[in-house]
């Protein structure tokens, strides 16, 4: 995790909630940086650049329309992402630790979920799916379930319906699921979405709320 966006500077995360955000497949930090000001306030945010190179952007792992994977990049870029969570929360002490993903970093956010159910106290996914794997599978239904906001367009075309249907499954087994649906958003944010997703996130994490002014 070489290339780290925050919304803090380096004297005010400590002790702070943080909040992880995965960008999607072919994109970068940058798509994550630009939703800080739409969340609660309270939290520290931390967007990590991927580390696969995608024709000159980034991604988690490889992908194709049908969401085929080689689970060794997955494992590969989970432990990376790991590693790094456990530098930084012994070096600022936070308070909780939530995950939010869009696209793709839905599926990584899940998959680090289902590494380490205990460490996040919520999490957050956007226009994304979680990927379908039989190792991972033997171990669940998960032992901690956390609360989860999935929020998408029913009609987004970039995630198919077989991932659509495996997602709502294992999120409703494995999450104490709340889920919505925004039509005429497609495969993107906008500002109502995140509106309920602040909402979501400060109902569920002690520090994260910051009154205005």
């Amino acid at each position: 995790m070489d290339t780290v966006a925050w919304s803090r500077p380096e004297g005010e995360r400590a002790g702070t909630p943080l909040l992880l955000m995965l960008h999607g497949y072919g994109s970068d930090e940058s798509r994550m940086k630009a939703l800080f000001a739409d969340l609660p306030k309270g939290f520290t945010c931390a967007a990590p650049r991927a580390p696969k190179d995608i024709s000159g952007d980034y991604g988690w792992f490889l992908l194709d329309y049908f969401l085929a994977n080689d689970f060794a990049e997955v494992v590969g870029a989970a432990s990376a992402v790991l590693s790094w969570l456990d530098t930084v929360m012994a070096r600022y002490a936070f308070s909780s630790v939530s995950v939010l993903g869009y696209s793709q970093g839905m599926a990584m956010a899940t998959t680090l979920m289902r590494f380490r159910p205990r460490v996040f106290s919520a999490g957050v996914g956007l226009s994304g799916f979680v990927l379908r794997n039989e190792l991972l599978a033997t171990m669940e239904p998960l032992e901690h379930r956390i609360p989860f906001y999935w929020a998408r367009d029913r009609a987004d075309l970039v995630i198919n319906p077989d991932a659509t249907a495996f997602t709502a499954d294992w999120l409703a087994t494995n999450t104490e699921l709340s889920a919505a649906n925004y039509d005429g958003m497609g495969h993107n944010t906008r500002a109502d979405e995140l509106a309920d997703v602040s909402s979501f996130l400060t109902a569920h994490i002690p520090g994260s709320f910051v009154p205005s002014g």
